[in-house]
C-alpha cells in the first residue's frame, strides 16, 4: 500500500501497513518509485490515487488499484488508522 499524500497529511495519521511516497515523487519516476506490481495507492479521497494507479500503469505494472474515498472513507468505514500521539507541552 502506497500512499501519496503529502508528507504533512501522512503525520496527521495513515494506514499502518503504507508507506509514503508524495505523488510529485511518484510523478519523476515511477519506475525507480515501485518496487512491484499489486500496488495499492491511497490518499486522502481518491483523486490523486487514481493518478498515480494511471501513473503505474502507464508505467507497465499491470495490477495496479487505487482506494475509492481515500482515507477519509477508511477513517469513516471505522477501519484501522494510525493517530500521532499527543505532544505534552
Amino acid at each position: 500500500m502506497i500512499d501519496v499524500r503529502a508528507p504533512a497529511e501522512w503525520s496527521s495519521g495513515h494506514m499502518e501497513s503504507a508507506r509514503l511516497l508524495p505523488l510529485e515523487q511518484l510523478r519523476a519516476n515511477p519506475r525507480a518509485s515501485i518496487e512491484k506490481d499489486g500496488v495499492l495507492f491511497v490518499c486522502a479521497a481518491g483523486v490523486r490515487s487514481e493518478t498515480a494507479a494511471r501513473l503505474a500503469a502507464a508505467s507497465g505494472f499491470t495490477k495496479v488499484y487505487s482506494l475509492r474515498g481515500g482515507t477519509r472513507a477508511w477513517v469513516k468505514a471505522g477501519l484501522p488508522f494510525t493517530q500521532p500521539l499527543p505532544v505534552a507541552v
